[in-house]
C-alpha cells in the first residue's frame, strides 16, 4: 500500500489516527504506530508539559513515526512549539486556524506539516503556507467540524481538483471500504478519529466508550457553529445547545453555557449527562470496543476484500 502518503511520513499503511481531544494519549498514539500507521498526540487537551511527558512516553513505547496534532487556538501555542522542536517529534498537525501561522517555522526545523481543513479554499492557502500534506475533513466528522456541512465524499474530490499535494480524507471513514471509497475519490490516505477514540488505548473514560457503542444513526448533530461547529451525541446538555440555538441565542450565551472544561467531564470524566460528547457519525457502526491491533488489520483486511469484490466485479 505504499504510496505518498506513507513515504512523507515513514509509514507502512496511509493510516494516520486523528489527535482527538481527551482520547488521544501516548499510549493511543504508540499503539498506532507500532502497527503500521501514524499515531497523534492530541495536544488540545494538554497542559505543555502534560503534553512533554506524553511525547517521551510515546518515544519509549515506538520507535516508529509519530507526531502531535496542535489547535492553533491553543492559548499557549508557542510554548508548546518549542517543546515539540525540543523533543525532536518528526511530524506536525495543525487545525482549526490558518496554515501561516507556523508551518515556516516548523519546516525551519525540519517538522512535516499536515494542516486540516474543511473546504478547497482553504487547501489553496495549505499550499500556499508551504505544508507538506492536506487533511480534508468532512461534516461527518465528531469534534471540531467545518460549519459549511461538506460531506466527505463531496469534499475530497473537490479539494483533489484545487491541489497536488498529497492528500488524506477525514470525516466518516471507520472500515477498510471507507478507506477504499476515499482513495477512489482522490485522498491517497485517510485520518481516522471515532473508531481510534472508542478503542482499548484511548484515554477516554470506559463509560463514553460504552455508550458510543450503543449510538444509532441521527444520534449525533452538528451544533455551536456559532462559536466552533462541534459534533455532539445528543445528551441532556446536547438538548440545552439545542434549545439555544432553535431560540437564536448569539455566541455568547453559547459560551456561556458551554462554560470551560465541558469536554474533559464529558468525554474524560464520563459524565454522560452534562458533558460535552464529540464524536463522528461513524460511531453508529462501531459496537466494540477494540486494541488497536485488531482495529488496524480489520481495516487493512476490509480494505483488501473490498478491493478485491471490485476488482472482480462485471457490472461494467
Amino acid at each position: 500500500m505504499e504510496n505518498r502518503v506513507c513515504k512523507l511520513f515513514g509509514i507502512k499503511y496511509p493510516i494516520i489516527q486523528a489527535g482527538m481531544v481527551w482520547c488521544s494519549g501516548w499510549r493511543l498514539a504508540s499503539a498506532v504506530s507500532n502497527n503500521g500507521g501514524l499515531g497523534l498526540i492530541g495536544a488540545g487537551s494538554m497542559h505543555p508539559e502534560t503534553l512533554r511527558e506524553h511525547i517521551q512516553k510515546t518515544k519509549l513505547a515506538t520507535d516508529k513515526p509519530f507526531g502531535v496534532n496542535i489547535p492553533l487556538f491553543y492559548p499557549e501555542l508557542e510554548t508548546i512549539l518549542n517543546i515539540i522542536v525540543e523533543e525532536h517529534v518528526p511530524v506536525v498537525f495543525t487545525s482549526a486556524g490558518s496554515p501561516k501561522k507556523c508551518t515556516e517555522w516548523l519546516k525551519g526545523h525540519g517538522i512535516i506539516v499536515a494542516h486540516v481543513i474543511a473546504s478547497s479554499a482553504f487547501a489553496l492557502k495549505c499550499e500556499e503556507a508551504g505544508v507538506d500534506a492536506i487533511v480534508a475533513e468532512g461534516f461527518e466528522a465528531g469534534g471540531h467540524n467545518g460549519k459549511e456541512e461538506t460531506t466527505t465524499m463531496t469534499l475530497i474530490p473537490a479539494v483533489r481538483k484545487v491541489t497536488s499535494l498529497p492528500l488524506l480524507a477525514a470525516g466518516g471513514i471507520g472500515t477498510g471500504e471507507a478507506m477504499l471509497a476515499a482513495l477512489a475519490l482522490g485522498a491517497e490516505g485517510v485520518q481516522i478519529g471515532s473508531r481510534f477514540a472508542i478503542s482499548e488505548e484511548s484515554s477516554a473514560h470506559q463509560d463514553f466508550k460504552k455508550l458510543v457503542t450503543g449510538l444509532n444513526e441521527g444520534d449525533t448533530k452538528l451544533v455551536l457553529k456559532k462559536i466552533g461547529a462541534v459534533r455532539l451525541i445528543k445528551n441532556e446538555f446536547f438538548q440545552a445547545v439545542d434549545k439555544l440555538e432553535e431560540q437564536g441565542a448569539d455566541g455568547s450565551v453559547l459560551r456561556s453555557l458551554l462554560g470551560k472544561g465541558r469536554a474533559k467531564k464529558g468525554m474524560f470524566e464520563g459524565d454522560l449527562v452534562e458533558g460535552e460528547l464529540e464524536i463522528g457519525q461513524v460511531s453508529a457502526i462501531i459496537s466494540e470496543v477494540l486494541p488497536v491491533k485488531t482495529i488496524m488489520d480489520n481495516l487493512i483486511f476490509e480494505y483488501q476484500q473490498a478491493k478485491t469484490r471490485l476488482d472482480d466485479s462485471t457490472i461494467i
